[in-house]
């Protein structure tokens, strides 16, 4: 049988970048084929020129679907013969209902007027396909993450789909959540559907890939058929970053000093209903030299109390002290936090971290601007100096600090969200999810940089749904159920079996 699609020689250069360079992917009728390699190996790219993002005549190659030459000029074209993409950034209306975002620009209706009974019918079919029992009129807004990933496929199905892309589709989604999705592609598969998987949770690949292919700086490296070669981790990761990760948690001695921060009765509300206590009369502290990590399910509260603690950036009916070197601090606002010497860096590094259209420069200073400022007025000169100096010391990959971060892969617009928080020089970092969405390549050097942060006497808080990484890097594990601390451990006795031992205990005396 004919391959569904195949991509032959395919480069893309953007002005002094080669992002893609002779690459070629075969996907056969109805198969998962994953797509794997670091952040800015070329994997969007790549399929942005398949769906006409990047349009016929802005690369070099060819493309065959369904056995013909195509030549896509932007994405209706693409859509148009089943081809369906769903970004890591999800593409609903949040105030539209579920059915209105399902037929959004391929609305169903009569005599130019929307049937609406036609498609909220649909509607329930379509959802009923992808195992979500909602109203159709319930608002985006008003369903979980997960859902709304559901959704999207939901819709993806309503254009008749042939070839569904997916780009880390369960990058946010909890574990529940993501075996359903993975699930979900699997049936698709029975139905002759051909998928192409993006993703970094390199154990969700394993389970549903027919064939992997790996890039690698923009080139194609192998591709590996699941069904005839012993596929582990390992195997994927030296085909990605070029070399054995047997380690991957980069070495370090703890130097561990005098308690720097100490929080004490904390409590926090929710910040629209005032009766919902979140977070519960929490106690800890951080030393010197010391990554404390705290674990926890999603909505446990690990990051309701980091923002509350950082300037009450969350919540509202706050209580309990903060210490810092043995005094009492002021977190009441975002500035006085930074004053006393916190920094937090949110899990949300696209919305909430940087400044997407703003060049590097622009988003390293951002926290501490009269740390580049000469009577209240920013010297440019100083600025670029600061931005660079951190370049240089993050190992940003950028043809320089006039780039916007938005152009920049994850794991490097990560590194530039902790330049902007070094630069406020704190004493203690809270870090919330520091590696999510980036490569195991990117996450060593993210890995490596908390190290020296460490050993340079400084505390670290983080917060990670990802125990092996939280069990790799911290001296001590707080963890956190439902708004309370129900464990500590040791970095010597954690694992993860007492850590969700201490999770479903505290669950049974609810």
């Amino acid at each position: 049988m004919a391959a569904i699609l195949e991509m032959r020689g395919i480069t893309k250069t953007f002005p002094g970048v080669k992002a893609l360079d002779n690459v070629n992917l075969k996907v056969e009728p109805g198969e998962i084929h994953a797509l794997v390699g670091e952040n800015g190996a070329g994997k969007s790219t790549l399929m942005k020129v398949l769906s006409g993002v990047y349009p016929f005549g802005s690369y070099e190659g060819e493309i065959f679907y369904e056995g013909q030459l195509s030549k896509f000029r932007d994405i209706a074209e693409s859509e148009h013969v089943g081809i369906i993409i769903i970004h890591q950034e999800l593409a609903l209306v949040p105030l539209l209902s579920i059915a209105e975002n399902i037929f959004l620009g391929n609305e169903t209706s009569r005599f130019g007027v929307i049937d609406w009974d036609q498609a909220f019918a649909r509607t329930r079919d379509l959802l009923k396909t992808v195992g979500l029992d909602e109203n159709p009129e319930t608002l985006i807004t008003n369903i979980g993450v997960g859902k709304q990933q559901l959704v999207e496929i939901a819709k993806a199905l309503s254009k008749k789909v042939k070839l569904l892309i997916l780009d880390e589709p369960t990058a946010s989604l909890s574990e529940k959540d993501s075996d359903a999705l993975l699930s979900l592609l699997l049936n698709f598969k029975k139905q002759g559907i051909s998928s192409i998987l993006i993703s970094h949770k390199l154990n969700e690949i394993s389970k549903v890939a027919d064939q992997i292919t790996i890039l690698r700086d923009g080139t194609t490296v192998e591709t590996l058929n699941c069904h005839t070669t012993e596929i582990n981790e390992d195997r994927i990761i030296q085909g990605m970053v070029g070399r054995d990760m047997a380690h991957r948690y980069p070495p370090r001695t703890p130097k561990i000093g005098e308690t720097l921060l100490e929080v004490k009765s904390w409590n926090a509300h929710h910040h629209l209903h005032a009766d919902r206590l979140v977070v519960k009369n929490i106690n800890f502290t951080v030393r010197k030299g010391e990554i404390v990590g705290i674990a926890g399910l999603m909505g446990s509260g690990r990051t309701e109390l980091a923002m509350s603690i950082f300037g009450r950036a969350y919540g509202q009916g706050i209580s309990g002290t903060v210490r810092m070197n043995g005094k009492d601090a002021d977190v009441s606002t975002i500035n006085k936090a930074i004053e006393a010497g916190i920094a937090y860096v949110t899990e949300d590094r696209k919305q909430l971290g940087l400044v997407l259209d703003e060049n590097i420069t622009k988003n390293t200073t951002l926290a501490n601007l009269p740390g580049v400022s000469t009577a209240m007025v920013i010297d440019e000169d100083k600025e670029y100096g600061v931005a660079s100096d951190y370049r240089t010391k993050m190992r940003i990959r950028s043809f320089g600090v006039a780039q916007q971060t938005v152009n920049l892969s994850g794991g490097n617009q990560q590194k530039v969200v902790l330049s902007k928080w070094l630069f406020t020089e704190p004493q203690i970092l809270i870090l919330d999810e520091p590696t999510r969405g980036i490569d195991v390549g990117a996450k060593y050097e993210i890995y490596a940089i908390i190290n020296e942060l460490a050993d340079q006497g400084r505390g670290v808080l983080m917060i990670s749904s990802e125990m092996p990484e939280l069990l790799g890097m911290c001296d001590r594990i707080y963890v956190m159920n439902e708004g309370k601390f129900v464990g500590e451990f040791p970095a010597a006795e954690a694992s993860q079996e007492t850590i969700m031992r201490a999770i479903m205990r505290s669950k049974e005396l609810h």
